[in-house]
This record gives C-alpha cells, structure tokens and sequence, in this order.
C-alpha cells in the first residue's frame, strides 16, 4: 500500500486533471453549471424540512436548537451528497473509462480517487450556504465544535476512499454490484441520523441490538461530526472512535482489494 500511495501521489498532476475534466464534463452545456451542486441538496432539503420538521416536527428532539432543525438538516444532506455521489460514481469509474485506463501510464486508483475528490469539492462549495444559514439561526459561535468539521471530513474521506477502491474493482468483475449499491445507499440514507436527530433511535423501544448494529456504521459517527459543528451536544466521542476506526480499517481493506484484482480488472477491461 505504501508503494501504490507512492506512485499515486507522484502522479498527482494527473489526478488533478482527471478531477477537473470530470467536474467540467459534468456541468458543460449547463446554464447553471456548478449552482446545480447547491441547488440539488437545497431543494432536497426543502422538501425534507416540510415532512419531518412541519408535518411531524423531528425538530423538537434538538431540544433548545429546535428552531434551527432547517440547519440540522441541510448540514446532513451536505454531507450525504457527497457520500452518496462518490460511492455512485466511484463503483463505475473503471468501467466507464476502460480505453483511458488502459492508455494512460498513471496509477489506476486515481481514477476512483478521481471521483471521491471531486465530489469533495463539491461539498466545499456548500459550505459558505452552511455557515450562512448557522448565522441566520443563531447557531454560528467560534468554539472548540469547529474542529469536529476537518475531523468529520478526514474519516469520511478515508471512508469513501476505501469504499470507492472497492467498489470500483468489483464492478468490473461483477456488474450486480452497482445496481446493488444503488439499494444499499438508500437504506444507508434513512439507516444514518442525516434528517433525524441520534437522540430519536436512543430513545426508540428498539431492542438493543438493534441499536448497537446501528452504532457500528461508521456514518453514523461521521453525521454525528458534521451536526457536532453547529450542535456541540451532538458530539459522541463512542461513535467517534468506532467511525474512525471503521473507516481506517475500510480504506485498507478497499486498497487491498484493488490492488489485488488489478492484474484480473486490466484483462477484464
């Protein structure tokens, strides 16, 4: 792993372009060209806001912030848009593009790579809504929370990085895979405290098994991290560790793997 990390950093440059072709390829011929990165999650969390925080008022569970819930839930729809554009374009950037994969002389990770990147630079273009909108509701203070933001980002990058790497290389072999995912993320969605508050699964009559197989998602430390930043009382350092951990582990498997079925992957593509 350290070698492929190696080489994967000596061909940065290209990863760069790759990143930059992407984002470009994706919004061409687009009036709103990269507003359209904004205005998805924005409508979606719109839509949310009126189901859970008019119709059956989720908000409350955020106790004094209930006021705010409109933040609490743009701030995980963020965070899943990333997730779940990364892991969606991530599982196909091998088999989408076999003829440059098989002519250019870069490391094949930094196609998936690719893909996770540029997903996060689309979630940095949200962050400015983010702040503006803890402004608006009272919930922006310089404290010790903002820390939980770089946090949050470093273990879902590691995440999605070892999740895309394994993704991508069993696509190639297994094309159930994507269709699958494409199951799994929606279960993922309502499976992790993204427009509900953590305190609402504590407080369920779940039994707890059920509960503690919900705690080892390594999502669910992760959202906890983003809401964190706005909401300091959000903050688990359990489930903290248990993301960190899972994460680490994932993206060391997810590398593993790829670099495993490489040699299998080049002669399916």
């Amino acid at each position: 792993m350290t070698s492929s990390v190696v080489a994967v950093w000596s061909h940065r440059n290209a990863l760069r372009l790759l990143v930059r072709r992407d984002l470009a390829v994706k919004y061409q011929q687009s009036v709103l060209g990269y507003l359209w990165s904004l205005i998805e999650p924005l409508a979606m969390g719109l839509i949310y806001w009126f189901v859970f925080g008019v119709l059956y008022d989720t908000g409350h569970h955020l106790g004094e912030a209930s006021d705010s819930y409109p933040l609490f839930l743009i701030t995980g729809i963020f965070a899943w848009m990333w997730t779940n554009a990364a892991i969606s374009e991530a599982t196909n950037a091998l088999t989408g593009q076999a003829r440059l994969i098989t002519t250019m002389k870069v490391p094949r990770e930094v196609f998936p790579l690719g893909r996770v990147i540029g997903r996060f630079a689309e979630y940095l273009a949200g962050l400015p809504i983010l702040v503006l909108l803890a402004i608006i509701f009272g919930e922006f203070q310089l404290r010790w929370s903002m820390l939980a933001l770089p946090l949050a980002i470093l273990i879902q990058g590691a995440l999605l990085i070892g999740i895309a790497l394994l993704l991508s290389s069993l696509n190639v072999l297994l094309r159930d895979v994507e269709r699958f995912m494409r199951l799994l993320t929606r279960v993922l969605f309502y499976a992790t405290p993204i427009i509900y508050p953590l305190a609402l699964v504590r407080d369920s009559s779940m039994p707890g098994w059920v509960k503690t197989l919900y705690d080892v998602n390594p999502l669910v430390g992760i959202f906890q991290l983003h809401h964190a930043v706005w909401y300091p009382a959000e903050l688990d350092l359990r489930l903290t560790v248990i993301s960190a951990v899972g994460s680490v582990l994932t993206l060391f498997f997810g590398w593993w793997v790829f670099r495993s079925l490489e040699p299998a992957v080049l002669k399916e593509l």
